[in-house]
């Protein structure tokens, strides 16, 4: 891939991140301001039904500046916060003085692989799980962290760890990072909401709110409130599925981002291919690493059933591509260098 075409597909792949980004603050307004539409309708009504007298009617849209006013708190917290969280959930500890050999070695490919990505060096740590993986997490590329599991540094030799680290190096580069970190957030807080309407629909209390007597003083009113009602509930209890499917979409596509900007950084995509296939091969998922950083990792710490196959259900669920696909289009890099000594236009 040539570097034209890879800082377009940097600049392409920001505009993404920056529309999913609204896109999901917009839904965050949506559930809101939407419950308060169909409250003011659904009160209205009851009120023009010649109701008692005082009642109230809902005006005053607080339940769309109140989910309005989370979503941008919770942006604000994971983007101040979500690295953090994810080191302390992980039980990562920082490498600050290394001592084995493993160690040293580690340190000395982070300083290589930042001189080459023209980045500051990122903080080092080591998660103590025997299976190999490894992530990059961070605001920018000033506050990063590349994580990798104490079985990453046993399964690799050196230049295949050099070619992991330039992975995450990528990762910092293209602003992967920061978006996967805000999206996590966003797609947690999506389910705890989606989870308190499902509860209300089980108790019967929401029911109670949207469908009590007088609601059907117009007939056009009651079947528009009706059919919002219906929108906004389906909206909102498929919310969690359709955003972490989102997710879970942009975390593939960039994996292949940085599969070829880290070829790009070594000059040795078959060093990749190598070090894909040693964790790969590994038996167990990472037991450390949770649902909710998975799509961080270089490899699918969950257990990898949906990424060794390919078609619809694959693509649509996995956290990763499917590693065999990578590991071809790394292989046909290497032996496209080792011909022509120029790396391929396309991964």
């Amino acid at each position: 891939m040539s570097e034209r075409n890879l800082f377009a597909q940097q600049r392409a792949n920001r505009r993404r991140s920056a529309l999913l980004v609204v896109v999901f603050v917009g839904f965050f307004a949506w559930i809101g301001f939407g419950a308060d539409l169909i409250l003011y309708l659904q009160t209205g009504a009851t009120a023009a039904s010649g109701g008692t007298a005082g009642r109230y009617v809902h005006t005053i849209p607080f339940v769309g500046m109140a989910v309005s006013l989370l979503a941008l708190g919770t942006a604000w917290f994971s983007w101040r916060r979500g690295p953090k969280q994810i080191l302390w959930a992980t039980q990562a500890s920082e490498l600050i003085q290394p001592g084995a050999f493993e160690e040293q070695q580690l340190v000395n490919v982070v300083d290589e692989m930042a001189i080459a990505s023209g980045l500051p060096r990122p903080k080092i740590w080591i998660v103590p799980d025997r299976d190999p993986n490894a992530f990059a997490t961070g605001v920018d590329e000033r506050h990063a962290h590349i994580v990798v599991t104490e079985g990453l540094l046993k399964a690799l030799n050196r230049d295949q760890l050099q070619a992991v680290i330039a992975h995450e190096m990528a990762h910092i580069q293209n602003y992967d990072v920061k978006l996967m970190t805000l999206l996590a957030a966003l797609v947690g807080v999506l389910a705890l909401i989606s989870e308190g309407v499902g509860r209300s629909l089980r108790h019967g209390s929401f029911n109670r709110r949207v469908g009590g007597k007088g609601g059907g003083g117009k007939k056009g009113g009651g079947a528009l409130v009706l059919v919002l009602v219906v929108v906004w509930l389906v909206s909102v209890l498929l919310a969690p599925l359709v955003s972490r499917l989102l997710a879970l979409a942009v975390s593939r596509k960039r994996e292949y981002l940085a599969d070829a900007t880290a070829a790009q950084f070594t000059r040795n995509p078959g060093a990749l291919a190598e070090a894909l296939e040693a964790i790969e091969h590994a038996a167990a998922p990472t037991k450390l690493i949770k649902n909710g950083s998975a799509h961080l990792c270089i490899a699918d710490p969950l257990g990898r059933r949906l990424t060794q196959k390919q078609g619809f259900v694959a693509d649509l669920l996995a956290t990763h591509p499917p590693m065999a696909v990578r590991i071809a289009r790394l292989k046909q890099m290497a032996y496209q260098y080792d011909k022509t000594g120029v790396l391929p236009e396309s991964v």
